[in-house]
């Protein structure tokens, strides 16, 4: 590879995705949001309840609900799913439930059924992923993650 004039090695560089609901700065601490009341405390948004002293805000979650602005998309099609939907519905929210405890800036936005495909709408990257995930753990099929470019989003498809 040419190290060029300066010695240093030719690389591309990435470009930064954006995140409009991703704060740069950090909260003031403690923050409780007035909509979903998750406690933004040690850097992290949580569950444990607000002191009566906390500042207030729309955390970025609710925020996202609010605007109708999903980081993740999962859409989940086939003849399998048709069949056994009310199962795979279960699943997710179980899954959701388990996330959004550890992690209370990742839930479930909607879900929005079509003639041919339920697509589930999420506040967070990780939690689209994860539900894909697990209905492929659990039932195989075809899984497909993509991250748009230039976008702090996912787009997951499952189908059987």
């Amino acid at each position: 590879m040419d190290k060029g004039a300066y010695g240093r090695r030719d690389r591309l560089i990435q470009e930064k995705r954006h995140d409009t609901y991703k704060e740069d700065e950090k909260w003031p601490e403690p923050t409780v949001c007035t909509v979903c009341k998750a406690l933004y405390i040690d850097g992290r948004w949580t569950w444990k309840p607000a002191p009566a002293d906390a500042n207030q805000a729309i955390c970025p979650a609710c925020r996202r609900i609010r605007d109708h602005y999903p980081a993740g998309i999962l859409e989940i099609r086939g003849p399998f799913f048709r069949n056994h939907r009310e199962e795979i519905l279960n699943l997710i929210r179980n899954e959701e439930t388990l996330e959004k405890n550890e992690h209370p800036m990742e839930r479930i936005m909607g879900i929005v059924d079509a003639d041919d495909v339920t697509t589930i709408e999420t506040t967070g990257v990780v939690i689209a992923r994860r539900l894909g995930e697990a209905i492929f753990r659990a039932y195989q099929g075809t899984l497909d993650v993509q991250y748009p470019e230039g976008e702090k989003s996912i787009r997951v498809t499952w189908e059987r």
